[in-house]
């Protein structure tokens, strides 16, 4: 694994650590090459939770703008190193949290929306970037970012570069939660070890459909939900949530 991204693992749960602290963990070629590998590592059945953080004192500022023009085709590098990253974090069959310790900018905020769920440090911030330099935006952020926000309030704030704070953030509905700087990693374990800890093929399989419903009609996503829960009835979790709620205990899920 190169040293841009490293990897961790507490129990079932896999880090992630984009590792650029120098550059706020601007994105350059061989770390898209070294966030697959590790990707790829979270797919293993013990990773039950992922989260996906920086080094230092930042999230990810987005493309290194130093490699940016050394690169002859953008289109091409978006479709080769972005956006293998984008799917196959959306594939990842487990919760994928994205713990903003600091600055989130451009490709590095469109990062961050494309996970399950977003906790911010209070020090963290949330910028655009795009526009700011005469750019759109890429790497996901106009799909993930719209289905959180809402077109009008989405476009509006793509297109007017402002930055957010984390408390504003929060009020927006971006993050699902605000931590003091002293206690974010603290509060990022507790809460990666609670979503490891629920039935994981539950969580995945309700993740596929909200992501099928986004750009489904309504009997197909019907559909969906027929299949995908005849499929949960069928798991080990399913039996121990039913016989745990039978018994007055509190289920002992497996991830199976």
């Amino acid at each position: 694994m190169s040293e841009t991204v490293l990897t961790s693992r507490a129990g079932s749960v896999l880090t992630i650590t984009l590792n650029r602290p120098d550059k706020l963990n601007a994105f350059e070629a061989s770390m898209h090459a070294a966030l697959r590998e590790a990707l790829r590592e979270a797919e293993a059945a013990h990773v039950r939770a992922v989260v996906i953080t920086g080094a230092g004192r930042g999230f990810c500022v987005g493309q290194d703008l130093g490699e940016f023009k050394r690169i002859p085709q953008i289109g091409d590098a978006l479709r080769e190193r972005y956006h293998p990253n984008v799917l196959a974090i959306r594939a990842l069959e487990k919760p994928v949290i994205a713990a903003v310790n600091g600055p989130a900018a451009g490709a590095g905020l469109s990062l961050a929306c494309v996970c399950d769920i977003r906790i911010a440090a209070e020090s963290a911030t949330f910028v655009p970037a795009f526009v700011n330099i005469g750019l759109v935006p890429d790497a996901g952020g106009p799909y993930f970012i719209r289905r959180l926000l809402g077109t009008p309030r989405a476009f509006e704030w793509m297109a007017s570069g402002r930055r957010l704070s984390s408390e504003q953030a929060l009020e927006w509905g971006l993050v699902s939660e605000v931590v003091e700087d002293a206690r974010f990693g603290e509060r990022t374990a507790e809460l990666a070890a609670t979503w490891a800890a629920l039935p994981t093929r539950a969580v995945a399989m309700t993740k596929q459909l909200f992501d099928h419903a986004e750009r489904a009609s309504l009997e197909d996503t019907l559909r969906l939900e027929a299949e995908l829960q005849a499929a949960a009835t069928e798991s080990e979790d399913f039996g121990e949530g039913a016989s745990a709620f039978r018994e007055k205990r509190k289920p002992q899920f497996r991830g199976r």
